[in-house]
């Protein structure tokens, strides 16, 4: 038992207990002062518009949230999109009319690896700036769709007009971004600005494994409607874009383009002998690997790009 300080009038311990005031914490902050100053410390900073003028392409990029410019874009020129024709006229026609500030479609590009889906957007809108028309693209990866609101909101208090792109875009059995997408393409009650158009790449045509549809299909109580949502989203893309695996003439006319436009001086012969070999090395046909053995290939004779 602690001791205390008897009166000296018979009345027992006199006990003295410090009391902190109510309603303070340490060094006397309110415990509701505290709870303010870490919120305030939790929440971002409010975002502020880049200069857009500084740069025609953008990145964006989350914790934290901002849009980085890109001076150099990483493309090819149009002309050298071989054995995609169709494609590429109704991208660019696509691209010019939202430039332009007239109706437009969101895009999906799909199908066969390494055939020039990201290649023919950044050079669909490298063509319209070419025209020059005034628009903005901007990349955003896969996995920070969830974001996609807050950069929608940024995007939409500016001027310009921006081309939005997701490259890659695919959605597994149990992935839920799938729901941030359709803010980009039905925009709930506000609508998506009219100033932002979306491009997405995608080797699916429905964005999501075949198997995992079909299973889901088969395993839900409404097989109807188990994958409505997921399977629409590519419905909701106005222009579908099929990209499918090149021919040999195709695969050859792209490495012998790639060498007219950079000045590499090859025979046929020597090129198709040693692109065929190449592409049977890779086990695939494609305009990636067209451009690998051209890489290659400028790599031996000197030529820089």
């Amino acid at each position: 038992m602690a001791r205390g300080r008897h009166s000296g009038r018979g009345r027992g311990p006199v006990f003295r207990v410090r009391r902190r005031r109510a309603g303070r914490g340490r060094q006397g902050v309110k415990p509701k002062e505290r709870i303010a100053a870490a919120l305030e410390r939790m929440a971002p900073a409010p975002l502020e518009a880049p200069d857009f003028e500084a740069a025609d392409a953008f990145v964006w990029h989350v914790s934290p949230d901002r849009l980085d410019p890109v001076k150099r874009v990483n493309r090819i020129d149009i002309g050298l999109l071989v054995g995609i024709d169709r494609s590429r006229d109704t991208l660019v026609e696509n691209t010019r009319q939202f430039a332009r500030g007239l109706p437009a479609n969101n895009a999906l590009l799909w199908g066969a690896r390494g055939m020039g889906k990201s290649s023919l957007v950044k050079a669909a809108h490298a063509a319209v700036l070419t025209e020059g028309l005034a628009l903005k693209i901007v990349e955003i990866q896969r996995e920070d769709l969830p974001s996609v609101g807050r950069l929608l909101n940024l995007l939409r208090g500016s001027e310009a007009r921006f081309l939005l792109y997701c490259d890659d875009l695919s959605f597994s059995h149990d992935d839920q971004h799938y729901k941030s997408l359709k803010a980009v393409l039905d925009g709930g009650i506000e609508g998506r600005p009219d100033n932002v158009i979306f491009y997405a790449t995608s080797n699916r045509r429905h964005l999501m494994p075949r198997d995992m549809i079909e299973n889901e299909r088969s395993s839900a109580i409404s097989p109807s409607e188990a994958v409505e949502e997921k399977v629409s989203l590519s419905d909701r893309f106005g222009l579908w874009l099929g990209f499918h695996p090149c021919t040999q003439d195709e695969y050859l006319a792209m490495i012998r383009g790639y060498c007219e436009a950079y000045g590499v001086e090859i025979d046929d012969d020597t090129l198709r002998a040693e692109a065929i070999e190449w592409q049977a090395t890779r086990g695939a046909r494609s305009g990636r690997v067209a451009w690998q053995y051209f890489t290659d290939l400028a790599g031996r004779r000197g030529v820089t790009f």
